[in-house]
């Protein structure tokens, strides 16, 4: 159902009809609604479309990615993995580590890749 309450909080933040979006998509007003609540499933195609449509990932209305947004300015900046927010919970639970990451990510992102080799 996470995929439903997507595609209707993205058609509600651009101010889009069911209707509206249905047009843009090529499909019903019906299908947007079935899809909105869980009883229809774009096909591929659609899918596809409503992403390019909403200016964003198949990922994120999967529930794959996290919006990330500024809070200051209240604009999108873009989508970040769930596997990234691991990656960077587990650094964050070592302070001195992540500190020197994120000063210098390229080294070390390339001493640990020389360490795995």
């Amino acid at each position: 159902m996470l995929i439903g309450k997507r595609i209707k909080d993205m058609r509600l933040e651009r101010g889009l009809s069911q209707q509206e979006l249905g047009d843009l998509l090529g499909v019903t007003k019906v299908s947007v609604c079935g899809y909105e609540n869980g009883t229809r499933t774009p096909s591929l195609e659609t899918f596809d479309l409503m992403a390019k449509v909403f200016n964003t990932t198949t990922d994120y209305l999967l529930g794959r990615e996290i919006r990330i947004c500024d809070n200051e300015k209240g604009e999108y900046l873009g989508n970040i993995s769930k596997d990234d927010v691991q990656i960077i919970t587990e650094l964050k639970e070592n302070p001195k580590l992540y500190e020197r990451i994120i000063k210098d990510s390229k080294r070390y992102v390339s001493l640990i890749y020389k360490k795995m080799l």
